[in-house]
């Protein structure tokens, strides 16, 4: 099963967050399938692409709770 769920990226003590596509048993920080788009907390800035978002709905892909926040 596929998830798109939310990525650790950045600096030390300053996360910033990736929105990916991977499989549901891959570990959070593993390898993923596809880059649709990023978060960041701190200017509560996120940027996603609206298009492949929905295409990856469309093929089975269920969001995390923190990502259908968003």
């Amino acid at each position: 099963m596929l998830s798109i769920r939310l990525r650790r990226a950045g600096k030390k003590n300053y996360a910033t967050y990736r929105v990916v596509v991977a499989r549901s048993t891959a570990p959070i920080q593993g390898k993923f399938m596809h880059r649709l788009g990023h978060y960041n907390p701190h200017t509560k800035e996120i940027v996603l692409d609206k298009d492949q978002l929905l295409d990856w709905i469309d093929r089975g892909a269920q969001p995390s709770n923190a990502v259908a926040k968003l």
